[in-house]
This record gives structure tokens, sequence and C-alpha cells, in this order.
């Protein structure tokens, strides 16, 4: 009966019962995320897309089974999702070039042919998680800014900053580490 409070509290955007909810079931859910993607930070980041997905679906959610059960799929999927991804883009990198990856016209590369996508990923990786994450999702997953935007529960303008100012960064690294050196 406590359960089912909570739960009809979080239907109605509560988010003191969601808080609550969350810190019932973060423990058990990051357990289970583990078994499916062994870095920690992945096993995290899959289970707060569970919980999101969980929080606005919570209206299908039946009580036909415990809410734990309903989560724990929940958490199964999204980290089978994650898998999935990392399947496309190892399959992505190894087909592609620099400008097939990067492309956009608004923004001037100005980076040879012979650098590889698996440098300019590892570059990436050192910026803030701001504009990695908004980096990562624009060029190499090729998301549109409202579709960033409701990934990462921001505005379009902010996904816009963040990938402007994330290119920046990224062409300040990539001349830093002296991109030239690594063709």
């Amino acid at each position: 009966m406590f359960q089912n409070s909570i739960i009809e509290k979080c239907r109605r955007n509560d988010r003191k019962a969601q808080l609550q909810l969350y810190n019932n079931y973060c423990d058990g859910m990051y357990s289970v995320a583990k078994r499916y993607l062994p870095h920690d930070a992945e096993a995290e980041d899959a289970v707060q897309d569970a919980f999101i997905k969980a929080f606005n679906k919570l209206h299908l959610f039946s009580g036909d089974v415990s809410f734990g059960a309903w989560l724990k799929k929940i958490v199964i999927r999204t980290c089978l999702d994650v898998i999935r991804k990392k399947r496309v883009n190892i399959v992505d990198i190894e087909m592609t070039s620099v400008s097939d990856t990067f492309t956009d016209s608004d923004f001037d590369w100005d980076i040879p042919e012979t650098v590889s996508v698996g440098f300019i990923k590892n570059t990436i990786e050192i910026l803030s998680h701001n504009y990695k994450t908004v980096l990562t999702l624009f060029l190499l997953e090729g998301y549109d800014h409202q579709e960033i935007g409701d990934i990462l529960n921001i505005n379009t303008a902010t996904s816009r900053t963040y990938l402007h100012r994330g290119k920046l960064k990224l062409k300040e690294q990539l001349n830093l580490t002296g991109y030239e050196h690594k063709l």
C-alpha cells in the first residue's frame, strides 16, 4: 500500500516521491545494469536513463507485477540498447571517413581526411561532460537538437549552445594534441 501511494504521487510528478522511489530502487537496478555493462559509468548512465523512461511511462504501469520487476525490464532493455549502439558505432567507425562522420555545413572543421574517427572520438572524451554528450549525440549518433533536448532534458537552445561550444573546444583540443602528427 505504501509503495502504491508513492507511485501515485510519482504519476502526478511529485519530485520528492520520485526521489524516494529512485532511492529505494537505484542500488538494485545498478546491480542489474552491471551484469550487462561492465563499466561503472555506463551502468550508472543506463540506470539513470531507465528511471527517466520509467517516470515518463509510469502511466503504463498497471500493477500486475511489482514495480521492481517492471523497472528491472526497463533497465535491461536500456542496457541492451547501449550494447546495440556500441556494436553499431564500432561498425560505423571502421567504415566511415572523417568527412562522412563529421558532416556539418555550419562549421569549418578543417581537419585532414587522414585523421581517424577514432582519434577524434578519443579527443571528444576529454571534453567536459555536457560538450562530450551533445557532440556525441549530434555528430556521431545523428540526433537533432530536439531529440538531444528530449534525451538530456534540456531545451534546444541549450543543445545548440553546447554543440557550438563543444565544437570549438574539440577543434582547440585537436590543435593542442597536434592532430597533424596523427596522420
